[in-house]
């Protein structure tokens, strides 16, 4: 008997260290997210930037602190599997009346999974659907802060509550004039409540910490009147003198979904019980996954546990195959789709046409990049995958032809469990939101005629939001590198999002440059390059053969965006940048701003 209670101690202590290594990666997680405040009142932007890329690397690092403990106190890997079916029952025992138990049970398969290769262990080592409900739970510490607070005004004293919302977020910097700007928020609001009956359960619902990003502290929650439920945002800004203005009030499912986008930087927020936070926001975006939800409050890891229960869910209850995705095949991705999922796959190819220089490294890098920067609403957010599993039938013979040819080193088909299912077994996977190609978008258009007013209109919305998206980028001090139109995107919104990464860089690492005059008339008719260009050299003045070829495109480009065939251009955005400038991006349209009689400052992204 010895030998058993000897192994349901360790599998306790191995239970306990993992619970550990989680909550200290909690408590760090959600220490940093807390100090945004100060950051935000004390205009700290470069401090907020780095805070963000760094966050994103705190769930690594605790697993990796976990992984080392348990090899060094326990020889974890070393254990029998009975033990290892004991660790995850104590496990589940811990997680009796924890605040995070979701985000736990995420953290156990991430340590588990290192610590027991995947040619021997399977699901019953890990969580494959949540053990702990997060139905109803809260924080009820006595000095705890509830998830959501509830205000009931009356039409009467509506001004008055309203202030007291923000008043009690206790923000330690002064307003510009509160006053007036509740004067706007209760103007925007009476202008859906105007001729509206208040029912008996009128009541203003606001989450209890504000949601920080960039620039800007974003005051979320929703009002309730009878069976109306209406959600709203309230970005809080610094002018130009350094005070705080609110600039817009944002309402209803759309807004708040562009505000949440995919396409956007993640948000620093408070949260002591996350689940909490996600079922209020799913219930101003029921149609957003949660999945999504908890990548946009930077709970990334969770967001892909959730992902791909999400997806092994949809390949059960659909019969479609994956096949190669529609559009321009890329020099460097391979992309495919399963037409019934609103998402792509990228495989990274094995080989590369001569002018892309570049290797497998280099291209994870730039992903990596684009995962910790500033995605502004105009750079796809990614998952990335390991080592990941799908049915071969489900699979189009065309696409696994392509990935042999193309990406070999990615593909493994085997009946790797030993079950009698033949398996394709991707090493290294993306995975993002799918979205209309532009060159597509702006094609259909262009097949319907010029006589046609909706395809003009089309092509004139395609044009405006594709440089929009450019000066966003840039703004965020990103330079796209290949600007054709088929690596951009228009999402359900009517949004024009970048997704392909290969070839971007620092817009401050780039060498913005005019075509130097032509030496002689033999350099005027060459058809090829007659000037020194550097590796990091760019001319701006070059994209419009490769992007301008259609009249009807040409004249809308030269008539909003023309600037961007310009050096000074790129090169004065460089120098502020440079300068230590932030620029500012709106995550909402302009008309949403309230006219205030004082200059104001930008909207954040």
């Amino acid at each position: 008997m010895f030998p058993q209670r000897l192994d349901a101690q360790v599998a306790y202590d191995i239970a306990k260290a993992m619970m550990d290594g989680f909550n200290r990666h909690y408590r760090l997680f959600r220490a940093e997210s807390a100090r945004a405040k100060h950051r935000f009142e004390t205009a700290d932007w470069h401090g907020q930037q780095r805070a963000q890329r760094e966050r994103i690397e705190f769930y690594d690092l605790r697993v990796k602190e976990c992984v080392t403990r348990l090899e060094r106190e326990f020889k974890a890997g070393e254990q029998p599997m009975d033990v290892w079916q004991q660790v995850k029952l104590h496990y589940i025992g811990l997680l009796v009346n924890h605040h995070q138990p979701e985000l736990a049970e995420t953290f156990f398969n991430s340590v588990t999974c290192k610590i027991l290769h995947r040619t021997h262990f399977h699901n019953d080592f890990i969580f494959v659907r949540p053990a702990v409900s997060t139905e109803y739970i809260e924080n009820d510490e006595p000095a705890a802060r509830p998830t959501y607070r509830a205000y009931y005004p009356s039409r009467d004293n509506l001004r008055e509550t309203l202030q007291r919302i923000v008043d009690n977020f206790q923000l330690q910097r002064e307003f510009e004039d509160l006053p007036r700007d509740i004067a706007c928020v209760l103007d925007a609001i009476a202008a859906r409540l105007d001729q509206v009956r208040l029912r008996a359960n009128f009541q203003i619902q606001v989450l209890s910490s504000l949601f920080y990003r960039n620039k800007g502290a974003y005051l979320v929650g929703k009002i309730i009147n009878g069976f109306t439920e209406l959600p709203f945002a309230l970005p809080i800004l610094h002018d130009e003198g350094g005070k705080l203005v609110i600039d817009a009030a944002l309402f209803g499912e759309d807004d708040m979904q562009m505000l949440f986008s995919f396409a956007r930087a993640y948000f620093m927020v408070d949260m002591e019980v996350p689940s909490a936070y996600v079922q209020f926001l799913r219930s101003l975006m029921p149609r957003k996954p949660r999945a999504e939800l908890y990548n946009a409050l930077g709970l990334a890891k969770q967001g892909k546990t959730l992902f791909y229960r999400d997806f092994l869910y949809h390949l059960k209850h659909s019969s479609d195959r994956f096949r190669i995705a529609p559009g321009i095949k890329g020099m460097v991705m391979l992309v495919f789709d399963l037409p019934s999922f609103p998402y792509v796959f990228k495989l990274i190819k094995d080989y590369y046409p001569p002018q892309k220089d570049t290797s497998r490294e280099q291209i994870k890098g730039k992903y990596l990049l684009v995962k910790q920067h500033d995605r502004v609403g105009r750079m796809a957010d990614t998952m990335e995958y390991s080592e990941v599993a799908f049915p071969r039938a489900r699979f189009e013979d065309e696409l696994i032809a392509e990935i042999e040819k193309f990406a070999p080193s990615q593909l493994e088909v085997s009946d790797r469990d030993g079950d009698g299912q033949t398996e394709v077994i991707l090493k290294h996977v993306y995975i993002e939101r799918r979205m209309i190609p532009l060159n597509l978008y702006l094609q259909e258009a262009l097949d319907a005629g010029p006589a046609d007013q909706k395809a003009r209109h089309q092509i004139e919305h395609a044009v405006i939001e594709y440089g929009n998206a450019i000066k966003d980028l840039v703004a965020a001090n990103i330079f796209p590198g290949d600007m054709l139109w088929k690596n951009f995107g228009v999402t359900r919104h009517g949004k024009v999002v970048f997704y392909d990464y290969d070839e971007i860089e620092y817009l401050t690492d780039c060498n913005f440059r005019r075509v130097p005059p032509p030496r002689c008339e033999e350099d005027e008719l060459s058809g090829e390059v007659w000037w020194n260009v550097g590796p990091r050299d760019v001319f701006p003045e070059t994209f419009a053969p490769f992007l301008l070829g259609n009249p009807a495109v040409r004249e809308a480009f030269m008539k909003h965006h023309a600037d961007l065939l310009d050096a000074e251009f790129w090169q004065s955005h460089k120098q502020r940048i440079q300068q230590g400038h932030v620029y500012d991006v709106f995550p909402y349209e302009q008309d949403k701003r309230f006219h205030l009689p004082r200059a104001r400052a930008k909207a954040p992204a």
